[in-house]
């Protein structure tokens, strides 16, 4: 596969959870390979310093300060940038916070906010992508029909490549991971459903689901907590480290270009090795 399958050039990218960690490293990346990207987040300072990142390098970006949790907003921000340009080609829906209560423990106020933010804000973000992708290509003229080969076929029809974030808690147990673990195994199904559903329009969709990434959300806030809790990522990785957003940057980029065309309803996951299942 050549490199230029990297290539985003003329292409639009959403991304959610971009003022920072993963969504900022992808963010970023997206749009030095070449795509308009849309950031979005709650945090709109966050968000000002990912756009200003990426247009120092040269790159286009715009902001949607939204919840993402709200289907609203998310729909409004998602027709914005694909009017803006016309079309719609990535989404990458990475916005994400971290709980931990033992079972226990857990009320309902705990798993009601995990899952609007971890799972139904990846959902509104899936069918808002999903609708513009969609319609998209069904207005493309050129069809299969007149293309000359299947090759050109294939290049004719506009990408669509919608991307979720999981979670290496899908793979292992843990204590305090119900909340949490719960809406990234949802964010799995939604995966491989919406997969199975928008695949005969050229739209693939997939997940990754990262081990532990060194990012504002893992950030204990106690030196000797966040030590101990990455000594024993690091024992438990192969690799023998943690990892950073811009590991998980790379995968998301890969998902989101022509190098994974032949890829969907697919795990990804970027954990050094910490979790191995079949």
């Amino acid at each position: 596969m050549p490199l230029t399958a990297y290539d985003l050039s003329g292409r639009t990218a959403f991304v959610t959870g971009s003022a920072s960690g993963i969504g900022r490293a992808s963010a970023v990346l997206l749009a030095e390979a070449g795509a308009t990207v849309h950031c979005a987040d709650r945090d709109a300072q966050g968000l000002h310093e990912t756009a200003t990142l990426i247009k120092d390098a040269g790159g286009t970006a715009h902001t949607h300060t939204l919840d993402v949790a709200d289907r609203t907003q998310v729909d409004q921000a998602v027709a914005s940038a694909t009017a803006a340009t016309g079309r719609l080609d990535v989404m990458a829906a990475i916005a994400g916070i971290m709980h931990n209560s033992p079972v226990l423990e857990t009320r309902d106020e705990d798993l009601d906010r995990v899952l609007n933010i971890n799972f139904k804000g990846v959902l509104y973000a899936c069918q808002a992508a999903a609708r513009a992708m969609i319609a998209a290509n069904t207005g493309t003229t050129t069809t299969a029909a007149t293309a000359t080969n299947a090759d050109e076929a294939n290049r004719s029809r506009r990408p669509g490549s919608i991307i979720t974030m999981a979670s290496g808690a899908v793979d292992t147990g843990g204590p305090g991971l119900l909340c949490y673990g719960a809406a990234k195994a949802a964010v799995v199904q939604l995966t491989k459903t919406l997969a199975t559903e928008v695949g005969p329009h050229g739209i693939r969709v997939n997940a990754v689901a990262p081990g532990w990434i060194r990012t504002p959300m893992t950030d204990r806030h106690d030196t000797a907590t966040q030590a101990h809790t990455e000594g024993l990522m690091v024992r438990m990785s192969p690799l023998g480290r943690v990892g950073e957003p811009e590991d998980i940057a790379h995968a998301v980029l890969h998902l989101a270009s022509d190098a994974s065309a032949f890829t969907t309803g697919q795990i990804l996951r970027p954990n050094g090795g910490v979790a191995m299942p079949w």
